[in-house]
């Protein structure tokens, strides 16, 4: 029991440990040093709208994966060569594809991700009605004169006698 404990202690601790340095080629978005004040806040708000390419659900801004921070650095450079939003988005979506979009565009090649889950709600709702409504609408079958014979038998054995099904 003793060496139980030990050992859960000794792993909580190495884990706790683990966890207290981090990772140490976390980034922060202080190292990125703008002239200006505003383009700082323009660069995070970029950023934040673009996608980690690895992580897939974490935006740039959120991510500390190697292609994140590469990512950043990126258009941190294309921001100081005084390339617009526009630009840059553009540079990334050619490059990567709507992917690296957090919110990609309504066109055709999109329909399915934006109206995807709608479409199979809908057919889901309408197959879970159309299931119901059926089986309110089946009749039920009358007893045979063989199987009301065979009531009648267990009803009056008042159950005590355990008929097998033929």
């Amino acid at each position: 029991m003793i060496h139980r404990v030990r050992k859960l202690s000794l792993s909580l601790a190495l884990i706790a440990g683990t966890l207290a340095f981090g990772n140490p080629s976390a980034y922060t978005l202080e190292e990125f040093k703008f002239e200006q004040p505003g383009q700082h806040e323009a660069f995070r708000d970029l950023i934040a709208k673009l996608r980690c390419l690895v992580c897939q659900n974490e935006s740039l801004a959120g991510s500390q994966a190697g292609v994140a921070q590469d990512l950043r650095e990126e258009v941190y450079r294309m921001m100081l060569e005084g390339q617009s939003d526009e630009e840059i988005v553009t540079f990334l979506v050619d490059r990567y594809g709507d992917f690296v979009l957090y919110e990609p565009p309504i066109k055709p090649s999109t329909y399915i991700l934006w109206f995807g889950p709608f479409i199979f709600l809908g057919v889901g709702g309408y197959l879970l009605f159309r299931t119901l409504g059926r089986k309110k609408d089946e009749p039920e079958e009358d007893l045979t004169e063989a199987e009301r014979a065979r009531l009648q038998r267990l009803l009056a054995a008042g159950g005590d006698k355990q008929e097998t099904i033929k």
